[in-house]
């Protein structure tokens, strides 16, 4: 049985590697796009600002515009840097950033005329089309113009509140009186209650790293696109022939399935391997922090990839109609299970729904283990997810395989 199953393994080796197109896919399409959505090399080590830089136009030059650049300066995420609007815009075509904001020439007087008649006020951020880091920028800015628009809505409810009860005499007195209230407001807000500080424990950070998004959604998805293109394997038997010769042989269709869907799985497991190991000592991600948790890891994605690979293959008809659907469905499942972009961006709706996917459980366990410092006991339950969808895939895939 053994050289059977070596017989079986050498020859879908060739089947599939016969062409260049199948080591696109395999490891220079992954190497690729690891590097270039990853931000491309590691950028230094502890005690570094390694936040995004988004290049700040201050055309205002107020104190509303200045008080914006403080409090994004604050983040976590970005790093607000001072251009002229044509460097910034040019820094933007050529894709050197992800995100520009323009603070328009008013802002801070409109700002205030705003908060009294209850209309917005403007800020304008351009982004390149695409770009994964645009998303956190939005959300960053956003942050901070709600943090000074917060005390100016407080004030400008203030004044209104007053009004209501006694009409001010004029303009003049309600704008003195809600830059009083702006003030107070900004004081109390200002000083605000001790908070809970908490420390990460484990090997990862605790904080979103861009290299490690890339490295752990590329791998997913690359890995997925091959396994559920070995569905052509099988397409390409049944029009051969070969397959129908092969079951008249002394050989069942157990040790069949099992040299063909552990060969695939085993070029899975060596795909990932290569790709974690791009990741580790090109990119920087911290692979290396509970290497057991991540072989299981892996190895139970391998299996439910592998599974719906061959539930795949029985029901396409062709090796194009083959082709098209797993990349279709890898590509797919890949960006709803969050390889391209972080979960927590979707909306809660949609963060359910999705959990239909394997690439979601796997993704999340892959992120728990890069990005929050996770080990065994916490992608447990991921693993067990992901060992189930191979367990009903496999059932479907040798069911179907036994029928036809």
């Amino acid at each position: 049985m053994f050289n059977k199953l070596i017989a079986i393994f050498r020859k879908d080796t060739i089947l599939r590697f016969e062409g260049w197109s199948e080591l696109l896919f395999f490891l220079i399409l992954p190497i690729i796009f690891t590097f270039i959505i990853g931000g491309g090399l590691s950028s230094g080590g502890p005690g570094e600002d390694n936040r995004e830089v988004v290049p700040v136009v201050d055309e205002d030059g107020g104190p509303a515009a200045a008080d914006l650049v403080a409090a994004l300066a604050a983040s976590e995420t970005i790093r607000p840097e001072a251009y002229g609007r044509a460097e910034a815009e040019e820094l933007l075509d050529g894709n050197d950033v992800g995100a520009i904001l323009i603070i328009p020439a008013g802002f801070s007087d409109g700002l205030t005329a705003a908060g009294q008649a209850g209309d917005p006020a403007e800020i304008v951020v351009r982004s390149a089309p695409g770009n994964n880091i645009a998303i956190v920028v939005e959300q960053e800015v956003q942050r901070a113009a709600g943090a000074i628009a917060r005390p100016r809505l407080i004030a400008a409810g203030a004044a209104g509140a007053v009004a209501a009860v006694q009409p001010f005499p004029d303009d003049a007195a309600r704008a003195a009186f809600q830059q009083d209230a702006l003030a107070a407001a900004e004081t109390a807000l200002s000083d605000q209650p001790a908070r809970v500080e908490f420390s990460t424990l484990g090997g990862g950070s605790g904080e979103y790293s861009q290299q490690a998004q890339s490295s752990a959604g590329q791998l997913i998805t690359w890995v997925f696109i091959p396994l559920l293109g070995a569905s052509g394997l099988f397409v390409m038997e049944r029009s051969l022939g070969t397959l129908r010769r092969l079951m008249v042989t002394p050989t069942r269709k157990s040790t069949f399935l099992l040299g063909s869907i552990g060969g695939q799985y085993l070029f899975a497991l060596l795909q990932m391997t290569l790709l974690v190991l791009f990741g580790l000592y090109v990119m920087g991600v911290p692979w290396g922090n509970a290497p057991l948790a991540l072989a299981v890891v892996l190895a139970a994605f391998g299996l439910a990839g592998v599974a719906l690979g061959t539930t795949l293959g029985t029901f396409v008809k062709t090796e194009s109609q083959a082709g098209s659907l797993s990349i279709i469905l890898g590509m797919t499942m890949g960006m709803l299970g969050g390889a391209m972009w972080p979960m927590e961006l979707f909306p809660p709706a949609l963060q359910q729904v999705v959990k239909v996917l394997p690439t979601t459980w796997a993704m999340s366990a892959l992120t728990d283990l890069t990005m929050r410092g996770g080990g065994m006991a916490d992608i447990l339950p991921e693993a067990a997810v992901l060992l189930g969808f191979a367990v009903v895939f496999f059932v479907i895939g040798v069911w179907r395989f036994r029928y036809e």
